[in-house]
């Protein structure tokens, strides 16, 4: 059983360019999917949160508590540079077959990139960006990957009738397993938004960030769904 509980505050601040009252801020996080759109020229964005994930089978129960944070920076108005992590980790592993538990701290690894808005929406037409990102392997021992990966995704999204909307994220993945070999795997993210006012949303994500062979790991899938946030 797993299941994934997302305690979020968005802080999205135009820092370096005074915000036109007509601009909105369009968020990344906390949903799996990204957004198409960037930032803007001259602007940094910090976008935060807290997030629980939960995890039992086989008579280990497992929570995970993490702060995800995103950085983006504009670079024009159609390019962004981002830096990305978990940031503060807390993994709590409880042994119901023995009794024992064991805690580790730490911090996560960071990913470096940019985000391309390629296209504005355009009748029935999406609208897109490409993204691409190097994973370093600089986080805390117990967190740290197994050598730097990467990874390229093209988000995708429509507007819908009545304030909803649909975002799909494919995208391919490059990293190594816990022996220290390198593979690639696949990525996709399906979600359905909907936005109460300027500040206020809410979604239901379906989300694969690993589709890959047993002997990699497997396939890791998770459904989340979030009342409004800001």
């Amino acid at each position: 059983m797993h299941i994934k509980m997302l305690a979020t505050l968005l802080l999205a601040y135009p820092l370096l360019a005074q915000a036109d009252e007509k601009d909105q801020i369009v968020t990344d996080r906390p949903d799996f999917v990204e957004s198409s759109n960037v930032v803007g020229a001259g602007r940094v964005q910090i976008e935060t949160s807290f997030a629980l994930d939960r995890n039992k089978a086989n008579g280990i129960k497992e929570r995970t508590y993490s702060t995800p944070t995103l950085l983006r920076f504009g670079l024009s108005d159609t390019v962004e540079a981002r830096i990305e992590t978990d940031g503060r980790m807390r993994v709590v592993t409880d042994d119901l077959n023995t009794g024992e538990r064991s805690t580790d701290n730490g911090y996560a690894d960071v990913s470096v990139g940019v985000k391309w808005h390629v296209a504005d929406a355009q009748g029935s037409l999406p609208s897109m960006g490409v993204l691409a990102h190097v994973d370093l392997d600089s986080g805390s021992s117990a967190f740290r990957a197994t050598g730097k990966g990467g990874s390229l995704r093209l988000a995708a999204e429509w507007e819908l009738p009545e304030d909803f909307s649909l975002g799909v994220m494919p995208g391919i993945a490059w990293q190594h397993d816990d022996s220290g070999a390198r593979y690639s795997s696949g990525i996709f993210g399906i979600v359905l938004g909907k936005e109460w006012n300027e500040r206020f949303r809410s979604f239901i994500e379906y989300s694969a960030p690993q589709i890959a062979k047993g002997r990699h790991g497997g396939s890791v899938t998770t459904s989340t769904s979030a009342p409004p946030i800001c």
